[in-house]
């Protein structure tokens, strides 16, 4: 086990200087939600949204999940650009076990994101959103389980496909449908009755609606507790299903 953690922190070590080196890369993953934030967000100011607090107590929780969504589906194009080039057989020739390649990358995406999601509440507050702390932190935790879920069954799919454009087309036929009936941007209470029902099968809309009632401070209500038992449900498979994937490619 102690092997088995030190690889683990070799590898998120590697990658997180990587990370911290792509100022560009940085720069740019963070500024689609906050484009959302300060561009959408005042459209929405005084509406009748169909849910409690305010615009943005609703607006930046459905960004956060949004940022796990997107940031935690797509790592997998960097993985295969290393499959490419060579990269990951010279890794996966080492002694270092593959699931702590899996895990060491998985964590480095988990931290980025919280912290982007960091950037994106302090921008929130700075247009006017008002939430408890305990709401706000509950829901980085929110946000750190679903992406860490979502980047290992990136990467197990990319260890399956051939080329980046292959990737980019599986992902963005799941991820934009799955995105647009979570009510993520706006409440599903505002959609027709057919499309609410579908909605209703999609695991993120659990997530989003926790985090909403979170930001309410309504920390033990079922929402909250339904919200956490399906996104750690989702995550559960998600990383067996990401493992298995990834040790087959």
């Amino acid at each position: 086990m102690r092997l088995f953690l030190t690889d683990t922190g070799v590898v998120f070590g590697r990658y997180t200087r990587a990370t911290l080196r792509s100022k560009t890369g940085l720069f740019f993953g963070m500024l689609q939600p906050l484009l959302f934030l300060a561009l959408f967000g005042p459209l929405l100011t005084g509406l009748g949204l169909g849910v409690d607090g305010s615009s943005w107590q609703a607006l930046v929780p459905g960004l956060l999940v949004q940022l796990a969504l997107l940031g935690g589906s797509f790592v997998g194009l960097g993985l295969i650009f290393e499959k490419s080039s060579g990269v990951l057989d010279r890794m996966r020739a080492t002694p270092v076990a593959p699931a702590a390649l899996l895990l060491g990358r998985t964590l480095r995406d988990v931290v980025q994101l919280v912290v982007q999601s960091a950037l994106l509440v302090l921008l929130g507050l700075a247009f006017g959103l008002r939430a408890p702390v305990a709401g706000i932190v509950l829901g980085f935790a929110f946000v750190a389980v679903l992406s860490g879920a979502l980047s290992a069954l990136s990467y197990g799919l990319a260890m399956n496909v051939r080329t980046t454009p292959e990737f980019a087309a599986i992902a963005n036929t799941a991820v934009m449908p799955l995105m647009l009936v979570s009510g993520l941007l706006l409440p599903m209470s505002l959609a027709p009755a057919w499309l609410d029902g579908v909605s209703r099968a999609v695991p993120f809309r659990y997530t989003v609606d926790a985090v909403r009632q979170a930001y309410l401070g309504n920390y033990g209500g079922g929402t909250v507790v339904a919200g956490a038992a399906v996104t750690l449900g989702f995550a559960v498979l998600a990383f067996a299903a990401g493992a298995r994937l990834f040790r087959r490619g």
